[in-house]
């Protein structure tokens, strides 16, 4: 069809007729925006979906990042005590538990203590007392080995008697006595790292070292930021890309100085601390890996939050979030506080816990 019968197409642009009021710094900016169509009028179009989010009330943490890694915890180099040539020695990766061999000299075992006094001196019958008497007292009667009561101070001849029967389920001569080098002392169950002794060697010196055998981040914190680590708190770890948490168990009170990633000297000095994983799952099969460690800087407890995309900046300056009020939108002007992750401290008028804001993540 032509001519003047022909119907004119009609072109609309279509814009979203929203009216808002921003109070910034005292002062109060209104836009509006209408539909606008060429020969034609009709219903203002819905306002388009958007994503929105809840404003929460909870606490708020800022972190420190650093990096950590994952392992063992820190080695205890194990030195023999016994002359002689070494016979057996463990694989590195396998664990020793109480009463079992570490190593073996002139094929005669020394076996692992737990304890933290290091013995320093032999023990036999007529000695004076001493705690390193109950120390040994209270391996022998964990062992099985027992007959001299309550594991106290005295060296008497029940505990030679057990010293025999302890050392005859060992193959070596039953004398009653007990040496300093005859066992390997540790707190608890060990792992081994490393073996630095080799068989048909001297069976005194570095032998091999040990580590315990629970994994643990260990970090090398910058030592001016040593107020960040405190034993007992609570930190944030990414292990593997998975989050987890952990606890601080040690922290170290010698500087070192620091190095960067190739294992230069960068001026720093650093301390060493040590952090146990709350859930050890949480590393997987891993023996070592890069981890991120969060130590808490600042806590704000009970504010606002939104999510970092709800933000809008501000021409005036400044920043707003776009509430929506079950469809209804408005911008409300906000202050900023902590920023944590992807979440922001704000305040505003009328902002409360559940009310939705339009946001972008």
């Amino acid at each position: 069809m032509t001519g003047p019968d022909r119907p004119r197409r009609r072109r609309a642009r279509w814009f979203v007729a929203v009216a808002v009021a921003v109070v910034v710094l005292g002062t109060t900016s209104v836009v509006v925006l209408t539909r606008v169509a060429e020969g034609t009028s009709g219903p203002a179009a819905a306002p388009p979906q958007v994503e929105t989010a809840e404003v929460t009330k909870s606490d708020l943490s800022d972190a420190e990042e650093v990096d950590g890694t994952l392992g063992y915890g820190a080695e205890t180099s194990v030195t023999g005590r016994k002359p002689g040539t070494l016979t057996s020695l463990p694989a590195a990766g396998s664990t020793i538990s109480q009463g079992k061999t570490v190593y073996s000299v002139d094929a005669k075992p020394v076996p692992l203590f737990y304890g933290t006094l290091p013995f320093y001196r032999d023990l036999a019958d007529g000695v004076d007392k001493g705690p390193d008497v109950k120390e040994l007292e209270q391996n022998l009667q964990a062992l099985g080995f027992g007959g001299f009561g309550a594991p106290d101070t005295k060296f008497t001849s029940a505990t030679a008697a057990a010293v025999k029967k302890w050392q005859k389920s060992l193959g070596v001569e039953q004398t009653g006595t007990f040496g300093q080098g005859d066992v390997v002392l540790a707190a608890g169950e060990i792992r081994v790292s490393s073996v630095t002794g080799q068989l048909g060697g001297p069976g005194a010196g570095e032998l091999l070292k040990t580590t315990g055998t629970g994994r643990s981040v260990t970090v090398k914190l910058d030592a001016a930021k040593q107020a960040l680590a405190q034993v007992g708190a609570k930190v944030g770890l990414t292990v593997n890309g998975t989050e987890t948490t952990g606890t601080v168990t040690d922290v170290g009170h010698t500087a070192e100085q620091g190095k960067d990633a190739s294992g230069q000297p960068n001026g720093t000095l650093t301390i060493t601390v040590t952090v146990n994983l709350d859930d050890p799952k949480a590393a997987g099969s891993l023996d070592s890996s890069p981890v991120t460690v969060r130590f808490t800087k600042d806590v704000h407890k009970g504010v606002l939050s939104v999510p970092v995309g709800a933000l809008l900046a501000l021409a005036e300056g400044g920043y707003a979030v776009e509430v929506d009020d079950h469809g209804k939108r408005h911008l409300v002007a906000v202050k900023t506080g902590m920023f944590s992750g992807s979440k922001v401290e704000v305040s505003g008028a009328g902002l409360a816990p559940g009310v939705r804001v339009v946001t972008t993540s």
